[in-house]
């Protein structure tokens, strides 16, 4: 039964949890539960729906225990690549994902780009890597993004308890390149690594992709300039008006953008690919493919790449631009086919915020974010391994079925009536204080003013 299968996923992962309260393990198996089985993931309402479980214990579970939250997550990394890695289409993904916030205690919230919400928000950003491989993908390893404003406020890391080593300012794709490698360093097997423009847009990523032996498949913006032939920089001299010689290099062809040149192309240049199968028929696409050279001003040398143009049969103004380092042989459609896999990581975030609670947390703390979306992963991990196990019985089955199961099968304490009475008498005490407490303040700020 799936609710004894998800219990016993859970057991696997014990020896995480050992610390000195000797309840470490329940907890982490009252979490799990929860975020399988409340409706909203926060610590209240788990607590409502998961047999002797505790709001406070949770809370202290998740902010104040001592497990290895990142010990956690390289299992579930090597876990998941007992089930998707290793083939010529296993993929590391690369995306991020803002999570809107209120007011400014939460550890990394700002002002920031919400890619969710397609604007500027007041927001965390957590960079996040999945391992794919066809149509099954699941969370690997993830990152929270601290912004510049926190990196300079050592008064408000101390608050949120960042530990000094992560006290400093990386860029989303610094943060994305060090999951690349901690993935390596696991054993975790994939054939290309895969992102959008956020991270395409980063040279230095790409050029550090490289310089590891990675392939990648890179979105990139339409106004990324590249040379149609090797621009052969040379070094060449100059003197200023004192008389003062300076050396740089110099690139002996013109750069044009990729818009530039997507518009140069005649109509009979593109090619329609199919990229996969899906429930409303094949997913097909039109592309442009090119090798190109890229170069930084810094390098003695270009990078020769493949750019490839792809846009959307039915909404032909919705256009993408892909680098990939991929060997020269590579054909167009498995380019383009490469490119498509980055779906499934936003396909996973979905899933991961609509079942499981990814953007619902309860906490303002480093540690206590890093170990949500810990504990998430795990969740979503053994969704993929019940999806693999039942894919001949039912091969449509999905989070939200799953999902559905376990609130239904896993033992719950909000079934017995007597125990709903007290829940909601509960809730009644907790919103009469905060009324209460409204009233009281109002009545103190009166109090100043007519006094003052």
């Amino acid at each position: 039964m799936i609710g004894k299968r998800f219990l016993r996923f859970i057991k696997g992962y014990g020896r995480h949890f050992v610390f000195d309260e000797e309840d470490a393990p329940t907890q982490a198996k009252n979490y799990l539960c929860g975020l399988m089985q409340a409706k909203k993931k926060n610590m209240e309402r788990m607590a409502e729906v998961v047999p002797e479980s505790d709001e406070q214990a949770l809370q202290h579970f998740l902010a104040n225990s001592f497990w290895d939250e990142q010990a956690v997550m390289d299992q579930v990394a090597r876990d998941a690549n007992r089930h998707l890695g290793g083939h010529p289409g296993s993929a590391l993904l690369i995306d991020e994902a803002g999570i809107t916030k209120k007011g400014n205690k939460s550890v990394g919230v700002s002002r920031q780009w919400n890619g969710r919400l397609g604007k500027v928000d007041n927001c965390q950003v957590g960079v996040f890597v999945a391992l794919s491989l066809g149509t099954r993908v699941t969370l690997v390893d993830r990152r929270l993004y601290l912004p510049q404003a926190w990196v300079e406020d050592p008064k408000r890391c101390d608050e949120v308890k960042i530990p000094k080593r992560h006290r400093e300012l990386k860029s989303k794709a610094k943060l994305a390149l060090e999951m690349v490698r901690r993935q390596r360093s696991l054993g975790v097997q994939f054939a290309w690594v895969g992102g959008d423009a956020g991270y395409g847009k980063n040279p230095a990523l790409l050029r550090a992709l490289e310089d590891d032996g990675e392939i990648f498949v890179m979105d990139v913006h339409r106004d990324q300039r590249v040379y149609l032939e090797d621009p052969r920089p040379q070094w060449v001299e100059r003197q200023d008006a004192k008389g003062r010689v300076s050396r740089r290099l110099q690139a002996q062809e013109p750069a044009i953008k990729v818009e530039d040149w997507k518009k140069a192309q005649p109509p009979s240049a593109w090619t329609r690919v199919t990229l996969r199968e899906s429930t409303k028929g094949q997913k097909r696409v039109e592309t442009l493919h090119r090798q190109v050279w890229l170069w930084d001003g810094r390098e003695e040398r270009a990078r020769h790449w493949h750019l490839i143009v792809r846009r959307e049969i039915d909404s032909p103004k919705e256009i993408k631009y892909t680098f990939s380092n991929a060997p020269a042989e590579t054909t167009p459609q498995r380019l383009a086919q490469m490119q498509g896999q980055r779906f499934w990581i936003e396909r996973q975030f979905e899933d991961a915020k609509g079942e499981v609670g990814l953007d619902h947390y309860q906490t303002r703390g480093w540690v206590a974010w890093h170990r949500h979306m810990t504990l998430v992963s795990m969740a979503m991990l053994f969704m993929l391994q019940e999806r693999l196990l039942q894919q001949e019985a039912y091969p449509l089955l999905s989070c939200a079925d799953i999902e559905c199961l376990l609130a239904r099968f896993l033992p719950r304490r909000d079934r017995d009536p007597e125990e709903l009475i007290r829940q909601m008498e509960l809730r009644h005490r907790k919103r009469q204080r905060s009324i209460d407490s409204a009233y009281r303040q109002q009545w103190r700020t009166d109090s100043a003013a007519s006094t003052g």
